[in-house]
């Protein structure tokens, strides 16, 4: 049985293995927050298995651990889900000791339905509504995050790596070549170490942050770019780790650099012909690239707790920043919130750019998605192009997350696309971590109003 399933693997795993001995399996399914959860089995004993199980309270916990109150009608009694693997998701954990696979399962109950609150799962399920209606959607990520030195105390502020030439890395060399060669030795892993994984890096440039690396990914599939950020998140901390340093997605890490954003770009192809929808057959912008626009540009503000998740996500918009604080859209133009890059007309597409590297990556493009998906649907007209500075308007988007979060709750058309019961589970756990947030006192609290007030 153990030949069977390893002849069903992926080219690169099945080259990563060549000529060795398989030790160990780890099984995993990406959380809320996207931290893979599993365990690990001897490669003998994965052969033999078909499934195992999880509680699923997995998904109730908020990023600090704790629980929010999200159980169903049963109570909190942590019943078992039943996990099935995606073999096609089967790739090298080229960091470890030993010869180790990692694998992607899937969430079911036990009546084999899928768990709807599984990111994963919710990501299918806006896919297979664009399927529903002849359309095969299509992503690209933009993974943007930060090489940081090591920081043993929460307490302190987070610092850039030590380049090598023994410097701290500097801010504002966006593009620079000779900012990338500082990384070198970390970038290098990160390329074996995606090599080895099966993963096409399109590019990776310096961005403006000190420390700040953008990696673009391949355009394709959204369930299968998703399972790649997730994957590489783990792989660059993996290598940044063998560096003496941290790699964090943190949307925004250091006070007044510019944060981390996961940009996506999305066209959606006719399932038929291929074509896509977004341009006609003279090459023109098309109704459905208007409505999609108009999709994002009316349904985002109630995503941004799913795209923008934690509390630390809403001090990336900020002015003149590199992020965006509105939902204006415009041809080239890096101000607004949703952007038409320059492409020819096959590949006509609409950037993203509200969305943290903070997010869960299945959520995070299962809500963009699912944005588009309603403007699509509702055949909706978009404000008018922008054109100048989107800087000088004003923002549009909430700017703290418990707003983002009224929002969200409210936003039942949303609700519907993404799952109801997964807009329940996931409201309940943002909310708890969010109350969590407010018991704490911060450093300027203690430094301003101590003495002062």
């Amino acid at each position: 049985m153990m030949s069977d399933w390893l002849e069903e693997l992926p080219p690169a795993a099945r080259e990563y293995l060549e000529g060795k001995r398989l030790d160990e399996v780890e099984c995993i399914i990406p959380d809320l927050p996207g931290i893979a959860r599993g365990k690990a089995v001897p490669a003998t004993k994965f052969a033999r298995q078909e499934y195992f199980h999880l509680p699923d309270s997995i998904f109730y916990q908020t990023i600090t651990g704790e629980w929010g109150d999200a159980a169903g009608a049963d109570g909190f009694i942590e019943k078992d889900m039943i996990l099935r693997p995606d073999i096609s998701t089967a790739t090298a954990a080229p960091w470890t000791g030993d010869w180790t696979l990692q694998v992607i399962h899937d969430a079911f109950d036990r009546d084999g339905n899928p768990v709807e609150y599984s990111p994963r799962n919710v990501l299918k399920r806006v896919v297979d509504l664009y399927r529903a209606q002849g359309w095969e959607p299509v992503v690209a990520p933009e993974m943007e995050f930060f090489l940081v030195a090591r920081n043993l105390d929460p307490a302190h502020e987070i610092k850039p790596m030590m380049g090598r030439s023994g410097r701290p890395a500097a801010a504002r060399q966006a593009y620079s070549m000779t900012a990338v060669d500082e990384f070198g030795p970390v970038i290098d892993d990160i390329y074996d170490f995606a090599e080895a994984q099966g993963f096409e890096i399109d590019g990776i440039t310096q961005e403006g942050g000190a420390g700040q690396l953008e990696i673009n990914l391949i355009h394709g599939d959204p369930v299968r770019l998703a399972d790649e950020v997730f994957y590489f998140k783990r792989l660059i901390r993996e290598a940044a780790l063998r560096h003496d340093c941290y790699a964090t997605f943190m949307a925004k890490p250091i006070a007044n650099e510019p944060g981390s954003a996961m940009h996506i770009h999305h066209s959606v192809l006719d399932a038929t012909t291929g074509k896509n929808i977004f341009s006609g057959p003279q090459g023109g912008e098309t109704d459905a690239f208007y409505h999609f626009i108009a999709g994002m540009q009316n349904h985002m503000p109630d995503a941004l707790a799913v795209i923008a998740p934690y509390v630390n996500s809403y001090r990336r918009y900020v002015k003149d920043h590199a992020a965006p604080i509105n939902l204006e859209w415009g041809r080239d133009n890096r101000t607004t919130g949703i952007r038409i890059p320059i492409s020819d007309p096959e590949a006509r597409r609409v950037e993203n750019r509200i969305g943290g590297m903070d997010c869960n990556p299945y959520l995070g493009i299962a809500a963009s998605l699912a944005c588009g998906y309603l403007g699509l649907v509702n055949k909706v007209t978009p404000a008018g192009q922008f054109s100048g500075d989107a800087y000088e308007g004003e923002p549009d988007i909430p700017q703290v997350l418990g707003s983002a979060l009224d929002l969200f709750d409210a936003a039942t058309e949303l609700h519907e696309v993404l799952g109801p019961e997964f807009a329940r589970v996931y409201g309940i756990v943002k909310r708890t971590e969010y109350e969590e947030f407010l018991q704490v006192i911060s450093p300027w609290e203690r430094e301003h109003l101590l003495l002062n007030v």
